[in-house]
């Protein structure tokens, strides 16, 4: 079999275009699955191959438009190549400034700087330091992790089920496995639907945190004073579980009172996404250290640790990675942030998100497959179950649960028992989103919930859009695999 020619650009560059012109498509995702690994996650789901992208709207090599609510994994904060994100990369490309400058100070960095504290939360912002680190999530968080670690001379680490991070295979195999004591207690996370518990609403939360103080505090089988808690106010890939505010305010309390740093990972749900600029600010909380990235980057790779200054203890000559501040990322992420704050897109993600969620909630009632439909601002959740299984064992039998000696009703506060969940049918729907030209991406525990992160920039028009098209795919594949109607109550 002969070689494919590919024109050349000057330098010898290929002309990924002319590329996509000469042999279609098919003939680029055929070589991607020969190159590169099984791993590949977006890839399988979504067999597109993009060459355009503006706003909400991406374009790919076939012709299709496709509405992206996808957004990069929550890199997108502005959509696909926003004016303001183009002109402030453009300025340092023609500018001559040096792309990677380590951890020098430079004039770019200076400026995101500035613009980040303007942003931050008024507890912390008196008081930060920022630490630029690797570009990926899971990097800073392990960063963050180090940081603590020196500062308290502990090791060990509070992590929730269900996060993203924390407890990933890169911290575990890395940091954490560095340590004389590589432990990680895994912490009960509240939610309605599937509360841990059984009962959800506030009484749910209640019984988290009270399992939270109860391990810190046991003499016995408790756990080592840890070096920190890491939490995310809404979990992305847990399936989009906001946390309650009153319980958030009581990790806080909690490890206050026990000088135990709390980090808050705002990687998915910083920068607007939630509706407010800091998820963790819908309840009130100043935390220690906050690990950014996604959209702090303006869609080009960054990430930071923001925390108190007094956990600055690192001497000079402390590894600090081959690419912080990358001149583009920042110039990107200083253009974005300012954009979000000058035109209140924080704001806007809440009303327009609430619209959304309302819309939705209404296929609750609707069709028996899906169990709950969640979410804050601009950061959405469907979750698909199966109606003809049987509902999860916490809830089977009698419908009571004793407290205090009195049975007392078992049922979350969506008012629905959940029932088991159902991926196959969550593929399905991503399936027919992509016929219709919508992107959405999968997430949750089972990977059985549908999540949308569209830009916040959003239109009412391009919402309803992407309403409609959701629904509509969210009944032909209950259709097709016999998750109809709702059964009346």
């Amino acid at each position: 079999m002969g070689r494919t020619q590919v024109k050349s650009l000057p330098g010898g560059a290929v002309d990924a275009t002319a590329l996509a012109s000469r042999n279609g498509p098919e003939a680029i995702l055929r070589r991607q699955a020969a190159r590169e690994p099984a791993a590949r996650t977006y890839a399988r789901a979504l067999p597109i191959v993009p060459v355009r992208a503006r706003g909400l709207t991406i374009e790919g090599a076939d012709g299709r438009r496709y509405l992206d609510c996808l957004s990069g994994a929550g890199t997108l904060a502005l959509g696909h190549n926003h004016p303001v994100v183009l002109e402030a990369i453009r300025k340092v490309l023609d500018s001559g400034a040096p792309l990677n400058a380590l951890d020098l100070a430079t004039p770019a960095k200076d400026a995101f700087l500035a613009e980040l504290y303007l942003t931050l939360p008024p507890g912390i912002a008196e008081r930060a330091r920022v630490r630029f680190c690797g570009p990926a999530g899971s990097e800073a968080v392990e960063t963050a992790y180090a940081l603590v670690r020196a500062a308290t001379g502990r090791s060990g680490l509070l992590a929730f089920t269900g996060s993203g991070r924390g407890t990933t295979g890169m911290v575990l195999g890395g940091t954490l496995a560095d340590t004389p004591d590589p432990r990680v207690a895994r912490l009960p996370y509240p939610q309605d639907y599937r509360c841990p518990f059984g009962v959800g609403g506030e009484r749910g939360a209640d019984l988290a945190a009270r399992w939270t103080e109860s391990l810190l505090d046991d003499p016995g089988p408790g756990v080592p004073l840890p070096a920190g808690m890491i939490v995310e106010p809404v979990q992305s890939e847990g399936g989009v579980i906001p946390a309650p505010h009153a319980w958030l305010r009581r990790m806080r309390q909690l490890t206050a009172d026990r000088s135990i740093p709390l980090i808050v990972d705002e990687i998915h749900t910083g920068v607007g996404r939630t509706g407010a600029f800091w998820a963790v600010e819908h309840s009130g909380v100043t935390p220690d250290v906050m690990v950014l990235s996604k959209a702090i980057g303006g869609s080009l790779p960054l990430a930071v640790v923001v925390y108190r200054d007094d956990l600055d203890i690192a001497e000079p000559g402390a590894p600090v990675g081959t690419f912080p501040g990358n001149q583009l990322a920042v110039a990107a992420g200083t253009a974005t942030l300012a954009h979000v704050r000058e035109n209140a897109l924080a704001e806007r993600a809440a009303t327009l998100g609430q619209h959304m969620l309302g819309q939705l909630q209404e296929l609750t009632s609707e069709l028996a497959c899906v169990g709950d439909v969640r979410g804050r601002g601009l950061m959405i959740g469907v979750e698909l179950v199966d109606p003809e299984a049987e509902g999860d064992s916490v809830f089977s039998g009698a419908p009571s649960a004793v407290e205090g000696g009195v049975a007392a009703s078992v049922m979350p506060r969506s008012g629905r028992h959940p029932l088991p969940a159902a991926p196959e049918l969550a593929a399905a729907v991503q399936q027919e989103c992509l016929r219709r030209g919508l992107i959405v991406g999968l997430g949750g525990r089972h990977a059985s919930v549908v999540q949308l992160l569209p830009p916040l920039t959003l239109t009412d028009e391009q919402a309803a859009a992407v309403l409609d098209r959701l629904a509509d795919a969210v009944r032909t594949a209950a259709r097709c695999r016999g998750g109809g109607p709702a059964a009346a109550p």
